[in-house]
C-alpha cells in the first residue's frame, strides 16, 4: 500500500521558492512550445500543477530514491508510445546550480515504474567528477534507473574553441555545441575526434526559450554500456539539451539502451525538453568560483 506525504510536506512543498517556476511553466505560450524547428520532437508540455494527493502525489519511497529538492507530480500525454499514453513527472530543482528539469516516474496505462537512484548528489564543479583527462566536462548530478538501464546526467563544463570559436553564443549551431561536449566526452586518453568517432550525431536543433538559446542533440555511443553485452549492433542512445551561462555548457543527458529507444525514446525526449536554467539563489556556486575547491 502506497504512503502519501503527510500535510507538512504537502505545505514544505507547496512554499519552496522555486515552485513558482513549475507553475509558470504551465503558461507557456502556444509559440514557445515548439522546441525543434524542424520537427516535432521535444516539444514542452504544459500542465495545471496540483497539491498532492493520494491520486497524484509522492510516495516517501519515491522521495527517498530521487532526493528531491521540489515535488509535485503531474501527468503529461506521451507522443510515439502507444495512444492515449501517459507519463507522470515530477520537477527536480538544483539550487547549488540552478536549473530544473522534469523527471518520470511512471506510465500509468502500461503499469510501469521508473526505479530511480540518486548516484550522484548535486555537488559544486570544481569538486564534480571529470569525463576526461583534461576534467573540462564534469557531472555534477546524475540519477540512474538499474533495472531499465536508464541514466540522467547533469554536466557542465567550458566550450570547446575548436567547435565554438565564437564568443557570440547566439551564432553557435546545435551540431556544433553537441560536438563540443561530446568531444570532452571521454574517460579515454584519446584525441577530440577520437572521442567524437565514437558518437554520431543523429540530429541537432536550436530554440530560444526566454532569451536564451538552447541547443538539443540526439546521438548514439559506439560502444556497449555493460561488459556482458558484446553484441556490436547494442548502442546506447542519447537526447540531450545544453545551454549557455557564465562561460560555461550546462547539459541534461538522457540516455537509454538503442534496443529499448522505442518505448524510452519519448520519454526521455520529454525529460530534455523540461531543462531550465534557474534564476541564481544564494545557494548557487558558478562554476568558475574556487576553482582550487573539492569539497
Amino acid at each position: 500500500m502506497e504512503t502519501v506525504l503527510s500535510p507538512s510536506h504537502s505545505r514544505a512543498i507547496s512554499n519552496h521558492p522555486n515552485l513558482s517556476f513549475f507553475r509558470d511553466q504551465a503558461k507557456i505560450s502556444s509559440s514557445n512550445q515548439k522546441i525543434c524547428k524542424s520537427s516535432k520532437k521535444f516539444v514542452s508540455s504544459s500542465c495545471e500543477f496540483s497539491e498532492p494527493t493520494s491520486q497524484n502525489g509522492f510516495c516517501r519511497r519515491d522521495i527517498i530514491l530521487l532526493g528531491f529538492t521540489a515535488s509535485v507530480a503531474t501527468v503529461f500525454p506521451v507522443e510515439g508510445s502507444g495512444a492515449d499514453e501517459e507519463l507522470k513527472m515530477a520537477p527536480i530543482v538544483d539550487d547549488l546550480n540552478a536549473y530544473s528539469y522534469l523527471i518520470p516516474l511512471e506510465m500509468p496505462s502500461k503499469k510501469f515504474f521508473f526505479k530511480w537512484v540518486e548516484s550522484r548528489k548535486p555537488e559544486r564543479y570544481s569538486s564534480a567528477a571529470p569525463l576526461s583527462p583534461n576534467a573540462r566536462l564534469r557531472i555534477v548530478s546524475e540519477r540512474v534507473d538499474f533495472i531499465d538501464n536508464l541514466i540522467l546526467s547533469i554536466t557542465i563544463g567550458p566550450p570547446n574553441p575548436i567547435f565554438l570559436k565564437s564568443e557570440d553564443k547566439t551564432t553557435w549551431e546545435a551540431k556544433d555545441v553537441a560536438d563540443s561536449v561530446l568531444s570532452d566526452k571521454s574517460a579515454l586518453r584519446v584525441t577530440s575526434s577520437q572521442r567524437m568517432a565514437e558518437s554520431s550525431v543523429l540530429d541537432a536543433h536550436t530554440s530560444e526559450i526566454d532569451g536564451e538559446p538552447y541547443w538539443y542533440y540526439e546521438y548514439l555511443v559506439r560502444k556497449s554500456p555493460t561488459k556482458t553485452v558484446q553484441d556490436s549492433n547494442i548502442f546506447r542512445h542519447y537526447v540531450a539539451a545544453s545551454v549557455e551561462r557564465d562561460g560555461f555548457l550546462y547539459t541534461l543527458n538522457a540516455s537509454t539502451l538503442n534496443k529499448q529507444w522505442d518505448m524510452m525514446g519519448p520519454v526521455l525526449e520529454k525529460t530534455v525538453a523540461s531543462f531550465r536554467l534557474l534564476p541564481p539563489t544564494e545557494n548557487y556556486v558558478p562554476p568558475y568560483k574556487d576553482p582550487w575547491r573539492f569539497w
